[in-house]
Parts: structure tokens; C-alpha cells; sequence
């Protein structure tokens, strides 16, 4: 690519392609489907309805360019904010700008009609975003080929798969040219084939400058392909950040651990951490102990003898505390602590935790990811059937974990937890993200995260 081009596709990364200002999506539900017809004749004083907010001031910048991604549980209004964008829907108060060629991929089944055929739906879509007849005859063969469902092309839509139906949805939204593709997890019910084609799709359109709007449960995907990542939790915008950031955030939600008060903190310091982790590589070092004491706010202070253990201040931790891991450390195959394992090599995880109150059955933790966020691997003492028992207060508990590093050469990050169930809820007790880091020494990477350590025979 030219310096030219280049220059173009930086200068365009800063023209917004997608605003939303103050956007709020209300609707009215009814006890009864009756009151429905009281409220609209006006009889009876009293309101039957309850007003309940899908979406409420939600302000989004999306430019050109960006591959961004909008995560939230289920019910947090990520469907919905896609349809005002799309205009398949129309927002209560507030605006949209869309300046773009959209191409959408919604619900399953979305533009299409079910007594039509694959071709009549091919061109009913086709005419739907603005082409000529002539325009989708050039397009067709391109898009049977990226479908790939064979003669069932000539059948009514309403007997596909529906991995069938997603192939031929998702072929005609990225064969139409379209400037912006937003794609809400439609993927997932296609095979892992046509997911990995679809993947290195949206490769393609990142390479070729083009606005992605992403919305998926795996974390991993929006980790590996997003830029930025907006999270929504029961209609409101917690933040917007970093994916490995937002991620963590994301996993605060779907435990109950995140309030209000944090949200706001995020929204206002998340372009200052953004800056530092860069700066600092995720993984900063520091002189220190690996013994941890909550400062109250979330955030941990290190106390006690130093060592050369490489400690991220930033760490995100949060938890009931009901149990604490006060301490964490690795050692090599000869049991001296570091940061740094030979690849090929035995280490072991340790982890100190104290109780304050009596659990039952309490599950310890480690997770490994990549400087990007994305987990790479990671077990637990209830996968492993380790530890089954129930631990009183006042009561301390060493945990190792030991392996053998497989993971290619280069630098990783290491999260600790404590949790368990009581009854049937799932408890949180103290957990520690991307809390210290690990240096893999190799002298041989293989293809992708970790090395299956193959024997290989040639006769």
C-alpha cells in the first residue's frame, strides 16, 4: 500500500461514521392486554401502564474505519441500540447520524421472506439497500459461492437450518459493499468452518478501512477483533474503553459487583488508563511484595519484604473478601520464585488465602491471558476435583498449581480468584484480574498460542 493510501485511511479513521447522541428507547407495558385498550380509549383515571427504559441517554462516537464492539448481559439493550442505528427502529428521544452504506445482520430472518426462495431473497435484500437488478446479477455468483448451501438455494427459506440461514444472510451483507457491517450474533449458529470464514471477512474489511459494529457474547472474538468495546448493563452505558478493560468491567456485571459509582469513575479515567497500560506494557514492574492489602476502593497496595516480582498496580480486584488471597508467586522446576519460565519447563502457581467467615467448598482459581485480554487458558480446583471441603473462619489455605508451560515465547498476564456457591448462587469472594505477569523464555514458536510439542517422523 502506498503512503498516500495510508495517509487517507488515517485521516478517515477520525470522521465519524456513526453518532448517537442522548438516545433513549421507552416503552409501555401492561399488566393485562385489556389495559392496553383502557389506556388508548382513556378509560379510567388511573395509568395502566409501567414505562420501562430499554435504552436510557446512551452517547456513542463510532468512526470510520474502527471495528468496535457493544457487550452487556442479556436484556442490557444491544439489540435494540442496533435497530435505532439500522432504523429498523425509532428511538424514543435523541438522534442517530449514519454516514455509511449500513449492511446489517441482525435477528435470524431479519429482510427475509420466509415463502421466498434464497435468489428471490438474494435480490428482495438487494433492492431493499438500493441496487439495480443489473448490479445484483454481477453479485450473485459471489454470494451463492460465500454461502455455500448448494441447491437448497432454490428452496423457501422457511425450510433452511438455521445455519443455513445465517450463511445466506450473512453472504448477501458482506457482498453488497456496504461501508458499515454490523453484525449482532448472528455467527454463532453457524459451523466452525463458516465462523472462520466469516472471521477472516471481517479481517478483510478491517484491512479495507470499513466500520464494524460488533455485538457478541465471546469475549475472545471481541477481544482479538475490536478496537473499542461499549458496555451496556439494563439499558445504560457503563463505559467505553479498551476490549481488555471493558472485559473485565464485563465480568464485574455478571457477578453483581459493579456499581453506579464505578461506572462513572470508568467513563471518566478510562482514557487515562488506556494511556497508562500502554506505557507500561499491561505489566509494569515494581519493587514489592506480592502481599496484597485492599486499600478499600478496590484497588491493592503491596506491603511487606521486596522482591522483583513484577506486580500491576492498575490490577483490577473486587470481591465480598469473605476470603482474601493475601499472597501469590511463581517458582520454577528448582522451587525459586520468578516471573521468567523456560518454555518446555514445570512451574507452580502458589496462592495464599485467608477466611474470615466459614465457606462451603470454596473454588480456587488462575487464569492466563495474552497483553490483548484474551484468555487463553485456565482451571480451577472444581475442574480438577482437588478440593471439595468446607473451610471455617480464621482458617489459611496454600494453593499450587503446577504445570508445564506450553504457551509460546513472549509476556502474559495472570489472574487469580476465590469463589463458591451458596446454595444455588454463585459467590464471588475476592478475585485479582491481570495481577502480575509472566515471561515465557523460548527458542522455538510454533503456530498460535501454545506449542503442542509434536513428534515428528519423516521416512
Amino acid at each position: 500500500m502506498e503512503e498516500k493510501e495510508i495517509q487517507i485511511k488515517l485521516h478517515e479513521v477520525d470522521v465519524p461514521a456513526i453518532v448517537v447522541q442522548n438516545v433513549e428507547k421507552v416503552y409501555k407495558l401492561y399488566d393485562k392486554p385489556r389495559d392496553r385498550m383502557k389506556e388508548a380509549f382513556g378509560f379510567g383515571k388511573k395509568l395502566k401502564s409501567k414505562l420501562h427504559y430499554a435504552l436510557s441517554g446512551i452517547n456513542m462516537e463510532i468512526c470510520r474505519g474502527e471495528t468496535v464492539g457493544i457487550i452487556g448481559t442479556n436484556g442490557s439493550g444491544k439489540s435494540t441500540l442496533l435497530k435505532i442505528i439500522t432504523g429498523v427502529l425509532t428511538p424514543t428521544s435523541g438522534e442517530v447520524r449514519v454516514d455509511g452504506r449500513i449492511s446489517a445482520l441482525l435477528e435470524l430472518g431479519a429482510g427475509f421472506n420466509q415463502e421466498y426462495n434464497g435468489i428471490e431473497n438474494v435480490y428482495l435484500n438487494g433492492t431493499m439497500m438500493g441496487f439495480s437488478e443489473k448490479e445484483i446479477d454481477e453479485k450473485l455468483p459471489s454470494i451463492l459461492e460465500f454461502a455455500d448451501i448448494g441447491d437448497y438455494v432454490y428452496q423457501p427459506v422457511k425450510t433452511y437450518s438455521s445455519g443455513m440461514f445465517v450463511r445466506l444472510a450473512f453472504a448477501v451483507a458482506i457482498n453488497i459493499e456496504p461501508e458499515i457491517l454490523i453484525v449482532d450474533e448472528a455467527l454463532s449458529v453457524g459451523d466452525v468452518f463458516f465462523q472462520a470464514k466469516c472471521y477472516h471477512k471481517f479481517e478483510e474489511f478491517k484491512s479495507q478501512g470499513k466500520t464494524i459494529v460488533f455485538v457478541s457474547h465471546d469475549l475472545s472474538s471481541i477481544s482479538k477483533y475490536c478496537d473499542r468495546v461499549y458496555l451496556l448493563n439494563k439499558g445504560k452505558l457503563l463505559g467505553e474503553g479498551t476490549p481488555k478493560k471493558m472485559i473485565d468491567v464485563y465480568k464485574q456485571v455478571l457477578v453483581g459487583q459493579y456499581t453506579i459509582a464505578e461506572a462513572q469513575e470508568t467513563a471518566e479515567d478510562s482514557e487515562e488508563n488506556s494511556l497508562r497500560e500502554k506505557e507500561a506494557g499491561d505489566s509494569p514492574e515494581r519493587g514489592g511484595s506480592e502481599l496484597l492489602e485492599a486499600d478499600g476502593n478496590g484497588r491493592s497496595e503491596a506491603s511487606g519484604s521486596t522482591s522483583d516480582a513484577k506486580i500491576n498496580p492498575s490490577a483490577l480486584e473486587y470481591g465480598t473478601k469473605q476470603a482474601r488471597i493475601t499472597e501469590y508467586y511463581l517458582t520454577d522446576e528448582k522451587g525459586l520464585r520468578t516471573t521468567a519460565v523456560l518454555k518446555g519447563s514445570s512451574f507452580t502457581l502458589h496462592m495464599r488465602v485467608e477466611f474470615g467467615e466459614h465457606i462451603p467448598s470454596p473454588i480456587f482459581a488462575f487464569s492466563v491471558k495474552n497483553v490483548k485480554g484474551t484468555e487463553i487458558t485456565g482451571t480451577n480446583t472444581m475442574i480438577e476435583k482437588a478440593f471439595l471441603e468446607s473451610v471455617e473462619s480464621g482458617q489459611t489455605k496454600e494453593v499450587t498449581f503446577t504445570q508445564k508451560m506450553s504457551l509460546q515465547g513472549g509476556e502474559y498476564l495472570l489472574s487469580l480468584g476465590v469463589t463458591g456457591y451458596n446454595g444455588d448462587t454463585f459467590e464471588v469472594y475476592h478475585r485479582l484480574y491481570d495481577v502480575m505477569n509472566v515471561t515465557v523464555i523460548s527458542d522455538k514458536d510454533t503456530v498460535g498460542y501454545y506449542d503442542m510439542d509434536s513428534v515428528v517422523e519423516v521416512r
